[in-house]
């Protein structure tokens, strides 16, 4: 490789400016995302850790050295067990990188009008729901917290499954491609607890959770306002149309139309 200049005794070649290009834009991209929270610190903590230990070995500090060693030497246990629901959230944005996802095989199932009619049917009744639509990756742990079912998805199996005096109606209902896989699971709640100034209810942070930790589209129908939302990938949208909730849907469920980098541009419009 082609010497490009020299700092002392150190000499600078193209490769090791791009090789320290790509890890700057990797440690920037983990900040970004991992901004606004405790991690947030402890990331910049490690970050020093490392400056302090290139440093000491660079000048030679021995004793300095070996202590920071001890300390490296387990950081990568301490990374994973101190930022595991990060590594879960980042490996969960990378799969759902339109780049990857034109490797995977993407099926249409007729979904988008059943879930709207329920949703709008319980939301006339001011009938609280939450039914959790899986895009790519499935949610087993989470579906096996509640009653399995495997039933075929219709209006008025949902609706009776929210119904208030159904003894499934308290939970989430997880929607596995046409199939209602599962009725009244408990789902991780996010930490945020409101939005625009807004206070989040339970089952609000519970479908936006689910959406910050797994590839899915929750529907969420308010019990007190009968207002419906739904939450996609860490983000809650509020008071959506029946037009604009069978677009997201069927956005959700890349239908033929709506494959690759169409359906993921056609997604951004749709949230504008």
């Amino acid at each position: 490789m082609v010497d490009l200049f020299k700092i002392g005794f150190l000499t600078i070649t193209l490769s090791d400016v791009i090789d320290i290009a790509i890890v700057s834009f990797i440690f920037f991209r983990l900040y970004i995302t991992l901004r606004g929270t405790v991690a947030a610190q402890i990331f910049v903590g490690l970050l020093v850790i490392i400056l302090v230990s290139f440093v000491a070995q660079v000048l030679n500090f021995r004793a300095v050295t070996w202590l920071l060693r001890l300390i490296t030497d387990i950081w990568v246990i301490a990374f994973v067990i101190l930022f595991q629901p990060e590594i879960r959230r980042l490996l969960v944005l990378l799969a759902r990188n339109p780049f990857f996802k034109v490797f995977a095989k993407s099926e249409s199932y007729e979904v988008a009008d059943v879930i709207v009619d329920a949703a709008f049917q319980l939301s006339q009744h001011q009938h609280g729901a939450l039914m959790v639509l899986i895009k790519s990756s499935g949610i087993r742990g989470f579906a096996e917290t509640g009653e399995l079912l495997n039933a075929r998805i219709s209006a008025p199996l949902l609706t009776s499954i929210f119904f208030p005096r159904s003894p499934l109606h308290d939970g989430a209902v997880i929607i596995n491609k046409n199939f209602v896989e599962a009725a009244r699971c408990t789902l991780p709640l996010s930490q945020q607890t409101s939005v625009k100034g807004e206070s989040l209810g339970m089952r609000h942070r519970a479908g936006l959770g689910i959406s910050e930790q797994a590839d899915v589209l929750s529907i969420i129908v308010s019990e007190e306002t009968g207002g419906i939302s739904i939450a996609e990938n860490g983000e809650l949208t509020k008071g959506l149309s029946r037009e604009s909730l069978k677009k997201r849907i069927n956005l959700a469920m890349k239908g033929p139309e709506k494959k690759g980098w169409k359906g993921f541009i056609e997604q951004l419009k749709s949230r504008k």
